[in-house]
Parts: structure tokens; sequence; C-alpha cells
């Protein structure tokens, strides 16, 4: 079972790439984009929700109501910076910026292990985590970034978002079946996508709307797998497995949108495959 967030690291490389197939369209704005992804989710989440929902009376506490709301503003914020990003700059340009996402979820992780529980902090993981992410980013890393554009800085903005929403979510997980939370908080997305952006969706293609089905798809099993992980080995030790995810990124980034990569990424990717060995053998 300590191997199932290999699948969520799959889940994350082809759902990027189908999200920039999707965007770069000149018809789809980041608003419409945004209202269509959270309808695209729930809708592929309903059939689950009769089986599994699932709320503990705990996460009607204030403090909870609180930490939930924060999730949903963070992943507001997240997914504006990172669609703004993606939009208008290819993946394999802004990936450094992407892959600063699992460092700073183990930095969350490690700080918040000081004050809460439910974040690991066994060294024969976090070392090789550590290692893992620097070596992708500095891989990624080219002359060109030092001069950062506004959308490699949305990137990074998207990231920090998305890493603190992340680890504010594993302080109510405990509360919530992981399939309710994620429904939730995309409910709430939509609905926020709806009321604010007031989206038309007349001249989008059938066929948008079937790859942002998909992409719901997708992401349904990335984050149900992320959560998974989070409660059952800890917020480390499946960060560290998803670190799989930005190398099948650029596989197929090069398989399906013809982007190139060269022998860093050969040798990043030993890096990581041999972290996540070392991490969970034995």
């Amino acid at each position: 079972m300590t191997y199932i967030p290999i699948i969520g690291a799959l889940a994350l490389a082809s759902g990027t790439i189908f999200q920039r197939k999707i965007l770069k369209q000149r018809e789809i704005s980041i608003k419409k984009y945004f209202v269509m992804e959270f309808i695209a989710i729930s809708l592929v989440m309903l059939p689950l929700i009769y089986f599994f929902w699932e709320i503990k009376s705990e996460a009607f506490l204030l403090k909870n109501v609180i930490l939930f709301s924060s999730v949903i503003v963070a992943s507001i914020l997240a997914n504006i910076f990172a669609f703004k990003s993606m939009k208008w700059e290819k993946i394999n340009n802004i990936e450094p910026a992407k892959v600063l996402e699992p460092l700073l979820v183990i930095l969350l992780a490690i700080l918040f292990s000081f004050f809460f529980e439910g974040f690991d902090k066994n060294p024969k993981i976090l070392v090789p985590a550590i290692l893992s992410v620097f070596a992708l980013i500095f891989s990624h890393i080219k002359k060109r970034h030092l001069d950062f554009n506004k959308y490699f800085i949305f990137a990074i903005i998207g990231s920090f978002f998305f890493a603190l929403e992340l680890i504010l979510s594993r302080l109510i997980l405990d509360y919530f079946n992981p399939i309710t939370f994620y429904f939730l908080r995309c409910l709430i997305l939509a609905i926020f996508g709806i009321a604010i952006f007031h989206p038309s969706f007349k001249n989008v293609k059938i066929k948008t709307k079937f790859y942002t089905l998909i992409v719901g798809a997708i992401w349904v099993v990335f984050r149900i797998i992320t959560y998974w992980g989070y409660l059952k080995l800890g917020v480390i030790f499946t960060t560290l497995i998803m670190l799989l995810g930005p190398v099948f990124v650029y596989l197929f980034a090069h398989i399906f949108l013809k982007e190139k990569y060269n022998w860093k990424n050969i040798l990043v990717s030993a890096i990581i495959i041999a972290s996540v060995i070392y991490a969970t053998v034995g």
C-alpha cells in the first residue's frame, strides 16, 4: 500500500498535461476554466459521495471551521495563480517554480510538527525527501530563470498556496472522509467561481468539456490518494513518493506536447527513484 502514491504521481503528471492543453486554447479564459474544472470535479464525485459521505462532529468546532475556510481561500489563490502561469507559459519553463511545492510542503510540515500532531519527522524519510526536492529544483533552473517573468512568479505563488492548503488540510482531515473533504472543497470553489466570474460556456467545444471532465476525474484520483497518504503514510513520505510526478510530467510533456528534456532530467529521475527505494525498503 505504500506504493499507492505512485498512482497519484501519475495522475499529477497526466492532469497537468491535460490542463495545459485546455488552457492554451484561445477561447478558454482563466475564469472560465476555473469554474469548468471545479464543476467537473464535483460532478465526478457525486456518485462517490453517496457511499463515502462522512463528517465528524469535531469538524463543526469554530477552530476547524476557520481552518476549513482557510483551506478554501488558499485553494482559490493557488488555482488562479497556477492557471495564469500555465495558460501563458510552457510547462517546462515554469516547472522549476512548480517543483517548489513539495519543498514548501516538507518545510511547512516540519514547522507545523512542533505545534501539531499528524506530521512525520522520520530522518530516513526526511533526508531523501529534501535531497530529491533540491535535486529536482536545481536540475530545472536555467540561466533564463534568473530573470523571473510574471508567469514564473505566478507559478511560485501558486506553489506556495497549494503547499499551505495541503498542510492546513492535514490539520482537519481526521474529521472527514477524504472524499467528502475534497468534494466540499471543490463544490465551494465551483460555487465561488460561478458567483464571482459569471462565466459563459456557449463557445466551449464539446471536446473541451469532455477533456475537462477527464481532468476532473484525474484530480479526484490525485487528491484522494494524497489525502489518504497524509493520513496513513505521513505528509513527508507521501510527498517523497509524489516527487515522481514531476518526472512523469517531463516524460509526458515530451511525448504529448513535444517539449524537450535533457540529461539533467534523467539524472534527477535516478536520484528520486533511488530516494524512494531507500525510504520504502527496510
